[in-house]
Order: structure tokens, then C-alpha cells, then sequence
């Protein structure tokens, strides 16, 4: 169950220095609040920030947003770039059906959804980040030859993930339904708080890498 009501966490969130507070203003120039701006990678949903915050210090050329909506998770991620802090990585405190409106069109090249809700009502299906209405709004701010990375344990999750792509006019690069038993795919992989704590109760990891 995600942290949603930690007391003074929006507090801290507004006078936190890593957190970009308009981020509608920043669209179509997001690489310069960056030292050495590359590639600009985001994560949707990004949790604790575990994930982004060993990607960002594994590729310092690289420009990472973290994208989180709850407040108080967010709040994990800030207290890590307190006693750790990377010039490459900024986050969010935004509602992911937000995103064409805070980033330019073409403006990100990679996407990651790690473990996002799985939504498993029906009646939610659009509400699903690899849904196909979602997927339609990350095409409008990927480039071209951009790329989205998804990773859960919820077997569910991932066939319905695997069924929007081809009515969404998406292609798969890579699929697997056990990353961790994968040498190749596995080689790298930088696991997340629920990656970890999944993976060591044995439940397999899928994933996939699209592209349009």
C-alpha cells in the first residue's frame, strides 16, 4: 500500500530545491535546469525513487525527472537526494494524464513505468499507465525513436499491458515474462523498493521495452 498522509510532507515538497514546482513552465526546455544536459529520461510513478536514484548516478550524462503524485512518497525520494544529492535528477509532484502539458512533443527520450497501479477493475482500465489511452499520451511527448520501459510482477497486469500495443500502434523490442532469469535482460537492472521485495518472495519479473 503506497504512503499517502504523512504529516508536513507537501510542506517540505514546496521548499524542497529538487522539486520542480511549475513544471507546465518548463515544458519544451526541461534540459536546463540540468549542469550537463543529454538525454532526458522520466519516470512515471517512480515511488520511493529508488530506481531512478541508482539510474541517475550510474548515467550522470543523463537528465532524470521522477514523476509521483502522492505527496508523501515523494517525500522518500527527497529525503535520499538530502544525503545523497545528483545534479541530474529532478522530480514532480503531478498527475501523470498531466504530461503533454508539462513536456514538449519529442522533448523525452526514454519512459519508464515501474510497478505502477494495477487497477484491477475493469471499469479502470484507461486509469492504467501501460493502457492504451496513456500510451497515447506519451507518444505526444517521446521522440521518434524514443522508447518505453516497463517492468511489474502483476502477471495480469503485464498480459493486459502486452494486449494494448498492437491496437495502440506500438511494437515490442523486448518482452519477457522472467527477467531475472534472463543473463542478457538482467545484465544492468536496476531493481526498484517493490522489485526487490517481490523478486525475493519468487514472484517472476516481466518486462518489456516499446517503441512506435
Amino acid at each position: 500500500m503506497r504512503l499517502r498522509n504523512i504529516t508536513g510532507a507537501r510542506d517540505v515538497i514546496a521548499g524542497s530545491e529538487y522539486v520542480v514546482h511549475e513544471p507546465q513552465q518548463m515544458k519544451g526546455s526541461w534540459k536546463s535546469l540540468f549542469e550537463a544536459p543529454g538525454e532526458l529520461h522520466i519516470e512515471v510513478g517512480m515511488g520511493k525513487g529508488r530506481f531512478l536514484h541508482e539510474m541517475a548516478k550510474l548515467h550522470p550524462e543523463i537528465c532524470y525527472v521522477g514523476i509521483e503524485m502522492y505527496s508523501s512518497v515523494l517525500l522518500r525520494a527527497l529525503q535520499k537526494m538530502e544525503t545523497d544529492p545528483l545534479p541530474n535528477l529532478k522530480f514532480i509532484c503531478e498527475d501523470a494524464r498531466l504530461l503533454p502539458e508539462i513536456f514538449d512533443q519529442g522533448e523525452v527520450d526514454h519512459i519508464y513505468l515501474n510497478f505502477s497501479d494495477p487497477w484491477p477493475k475493469d471499469r479502470h482500465a484507461k486509469r492504467r499507465l501501460p493502457s492504451r489511452q496513456f500510451l497515447a499520451k506519451f507518444d505526444q511527448i517521446l521522440k521518434p525513436e524514443g522508447r518505453i520501459s516497463f517492468k511489474t510482477d502483476n502477471r495480469d497486469l503485464f498480459d493486459f499491458a502486452v494486449e494494448e500495443l498492437e491496437p495502440a500502434g506500438w511494437k515490442a523490442e523486448v518482452i519477457t515474462y522472467d527477467l531475472h532469469a534472463d543473463e542478457v535482460l538482467c545484465a544492468g537492472n536496476i531493481m526498484t523498493e517493490y522489485e526487490v521485495k517481490f523478486s525475493a518472495k519468487g514472484n517472476p519479473i516481466c518486462k518489456y521495452i516499446i517503441y512506435r
